[in-house]
């Protein structure tokens, strides 16, 4: 009998379609954030899609169909990954701004899976720094956004929700079993 000393997470997909009600030209970056006991063995970490229009009918959504394609392997669960999506678009005096963060973990079960993830900026936290920030043409945001992915550090910011984005993904798990694990596949 041989055993088996890590498990393998493939994952597939892709960053479908987003929903900001007031934008337009809008464009995404992605990041799997992950634990330090997890070894990407293929595939991408980190992307940046094309830019997109909103569609002109009655759903007036973002589209992107950007394909992920990524496989870890690791001794154990801990620090599963996530995908942490950063949405940015060019505002009214034509400067790169973020338009929202988000991040949601990677399914644990296998098969195909699909998130929406509601996304967040950060929010000047008096009105001085917000009237200086549009003066200047500089929003808030964060220096690394994988932060987002994170608990620490967080609980100071403030924020404010603004519009979703819908991911696929499609997940392969192999060896977790062997390993002891039960992640509710069959």
């Amino acid at each position: 009998m041989e055993s088996t000393s890590v498990f393998l997470l493939m994952v597939g997909g892709q960053i479908e379609s987003a929903k900001f009600a007031e934008f337009d030209d809008i464009y995404c970056k992605y990041f799997f954030v992950h634990g330090q006991d997890w070894v990407i063995t293929s595939g991408l970490e980190e992307g940046i899609s094309q830019l997109t229009k909103k569609s002109r009918d009655e759903r007036q959504l973002f589209i992107w169909n950007f394909p992920l394609d990524i496989s870890f392997k690791t001794t154990n669960p801990f620090g599963w990954p996530q995908l942490v999506i950063s949405v940015y678009g060019l505002d009214s005096l034509g400067h790169d701004v973020v338009r929202g963060y988000g991040a949601v973990h990677v399914p644990i079960t296998a098969g195909c899976h699909y998130r929406r993830i509601p996304m967040f900026v950060p929010e000047s936290s008096s009105l001085v720094q917000k009237f200086t920030s549009w003066l200047i043409g500089r929003r808030p945001e964060y220096v690394d956004p994988r932060v987002v992915a994170q608990g620490e550090g967080r609980d100071v910011t403030r924020v404010r929700s603004q519009g979703y984005v819908t991911v696929q993904f499609n997940v392969i798990v192999k060896d977790m079993a062997k390993m002891g694990y039960n992640n509710g596949s069959r």
